[in-house]
């Protein structure tokens, strides 16, 4: 049985993370990734919509640059060591390719904040709460929503804007996150909320 929540929904600042929106993730022609035209369109949606009301965008991406980062994860899952600077995997899908002004933070794990400036930047800008998108479900995107709970953000989950290469996975960490981390809207949903501010 689910806790009792109460939503809290977005504030009057979010912000949008777009989680791991990189080629690596989203061609199946990469051993990490899985065709997902889909979540490239809603994250493309949602995109243009914080773009048009002026609110900041952040993209991440997973870059390895040295033999010493994130071992242990890169010992479990051996596919990421493709994840290299000079690789075209570790690049934003095209259809999502980051403008002046928009931050690309890279990370080594799966949580957008762990080890990298996020909560900073954040901060910094004043954002109160934020939209979290991209690949996957059940790793990097739910990482990031529980970390974005922990520094303290009211958290929104887009359910068109994320996806896995496990179907059951997605639909389960989906309903973690919304019973305990997050409110799981529709991208409409959040297009709404931005175009009542």
């Amino acid at each position: 049985m689910d806790l009792e929540r109460k939503a809290l929904g977005l504030g009057d600042k979010p912000a949008l993370v777009l989680v791991d929106m990189i080629n690596g993730f989203t061609s199946s022609k990469c051993p990490l990734g899985t065709d997902c035209p889909e979540v490239v369109a809603a994250n493309k949606t949602l995109l243009e919509a914080f773009r048009a009301k002026g609110l900041p965008v952040f993209f991440t991406t997973v870059v390895y640059r040295n033999d010493d980062d994130a071992t242990v994860f890169r010992g479990r899952i051996s596919a990421l060591n493709v994840l290299t600077p000079d690789s075209d995997w570790v690049l934003v899908d095209p259809e999502l390719e980051p403008i002046d002004g928009e931050v690309l933070i890279e990370k080594c794990w799966a949580s957008s904040f762990f080890k990298t400036d996020l909560d900073q930047q954040l901060r910094a800008i004043g954002a109160d709460s934020i939209v979290v998108t991209g690949l996957t479900t059940s790793g990097c995107v739910r990482a990031t929503v529980v970390d974005g709970l922990q520094n303290n953000y009211p958290v929104v989950v887009p359910v068109e804007a994320v996806g896995d290469r496990n179907q059951e996975a997605h639909e389960a960490n989906l309903h973690d996150m919304h019973a305990k981390y997050a409110e799981v809207q529709t991208v409409q949903d959040v297009i709404n909320h931005l175009n009542s501010m």
